[in-house]
C-alpha cells in the first residue's frame, strides 16, 4: 500500500503540473487551451535540441523556449479573439494545436525519437522499507515547491493579485485598472513554464518523443480540472491527485482478467463522482459550459 501511495503521489504530481498549466488560462480567459499539449511536445523536442549541455543549462533553455512559444501563441492566435465566445476560443486552440503538430511532423518527422534525461535519477532508495525512485522524489519535490510558489505569487505580489481579480471578473478587473494584456501574457507565460517542467519529467519517465506526445497529457489535465472543479487552481491540483490515485490503485488491485480495462474503470469512477458532485470535488456550485 505504501509503495502504491508513493507511486500515486508521483503520478499525481506530474498530472498536477499539466492540470495547472491548463487551469491557469481557464480561470482567467475561460479558455481550455488544447494547444497546451503542443507546448509539452515543444519542451520534449527542446530537450533533444539541447542534449549534451549540462542539465541545469538545458532545463533553463527548455523553459525559456516553451515560455517564448506560449507568449507567441497568445500574441499571434489568442489576443485577437480574447473577447470571443468560448466556442471560438476552443476552435482556435484546436486549430493551433493541429498547426504546431503539423510543423513538428514537417521538421522532426513522424518517427519516435528518444533522449536520455535525468538518467542519474533512475535508481531507487529505501525509505522506511519502501523503495522510492529518485525521479519520483524529484517530481514530488519540484511540484510541491511550484505549488507553494504559485500560491505565494498569487497572494503576495501585485501581478498575482491582478490575476486573481481577473479570474473573478475579467471585465470588472479591467475597468478598475488591471492591465489585461499583462495579466493574460503572465498567465500564458506561467502556463508555458508548467508545460516545460512537465515535459522534462514526462520525457525523463518515458524517454520517447513524438509529435503527438502532448495529446494524452492535455486530456488528462482537462479531466483533472473538471474532476477537481472548474475555476479553482488548487481544485485542479486536487483533481490531478485523485485521478492518479484511482489509476494506480486500480492498476495494483484489479484481477489480471480485468486489468486491461483499467482506464475504462477509472473514467467510470470519475463519472460516478461527477454524478454526486457535478461541479467537481471542490468546485463552486453552478453551471459552467465548456
Amino acid at each position: 500500500m505504501a509503495q502504491n501511495l508513493i507511486n500515486a503521489l508521483s503520478l499525481g504530481s506530474l498530472y498536477a503540473l499539466i492540470a495547472l498549466g491548463v487551469a491557469l488560462l481557464f480561470s482567467i480567459m475561460g479558455l481550455i487551451n488544447f494547444a497546451h499539449g503542443e507546448l509539452i511536445m515543444i519542451g520534449g523536442y527542446a530537450l533533444l535540441w539541447f542534449a549534451g549541455l549540462p542539465f541545469a543549462v538545458t532545463a533553463v533553455l527548455v523553459v525559456g523556449v516553451v515560455i517564448g512559444c506560449a507568449l507567441a501563441m497568445e500574441r499571434a492566435a489568442f489576443r485577437s479573439v480574447r473577447g470571443a465566445t468560448g466556442e471560438t476560443l476552443l476552435m482556435t486552440s484546436f486549430a493551433l494545436s493541429l498547426l504546431v503538430q503539423g510543423g513538428a511532423l514537417l521538421f522532426e518527422g513522424a518517427d519516435p525519437k528518444s533522449v536520455d534525461v535525468l538518467g542519474s535519477l533512475g535508481a531507487s532508495v529505501e525509505v522506511a522499507g519502501v523503495s522510492v525512485g529518485k525521479l519520483d522524489i524529484a517530481i514530488i519535490g519540484v511540484t510541491a515547491v511550484l505549488l507553494l510558489g504559485l500560491a505565494w505569487f498569487l497572494r503576495a505580489t501585485s501581478l498575482g493579485v491582478q490575476m486573481r481579480a481577473a479570474a473573478e471578473d475579467f471585465g470588472m478587473a479591467r475597468a478598475l485598472g488591471v492591465r489585461a494584456n499583462l495579466v493574460v501574457a503572465a498567465a500564458f507565460g506561467m502556463s508555458g513554464a508548467f508545460a516545460a517542467i512537465a515535459a522534462i519529467f514526462l520525457v525523463a519517465s518515458t524517454g520517447a518523443l513524438t509529435p503527438a506526445m502532448g495529446l494524452k497529457p492535455v486530456l488528462v489535465g482537462f479531466v483533472a480540472i473538471v474532476l477537481g472543479g472548474l475555476g479553482r487552481l488548487w481544485a485542479a491540483a486536487l483533481g490531478a491527485y485523485v485521478l492518479a490515485l484511482l489509476s494506480v490503485m486500480l492498476q495494483a488491485y484489479l484481477p489480471d482478467g480485468v486489468a486491461p480495462y483499467r482506464d475504462a474503470l477509472v473514467y467510470f469512477g470519475i463519472v460516478v463522482i461527477l454524478m454526486f458532485r457535478p461541479h467537481g470535488i471542490a468546485g463552486r456550485p453552478g453551471a459552467v459550459r465548456v
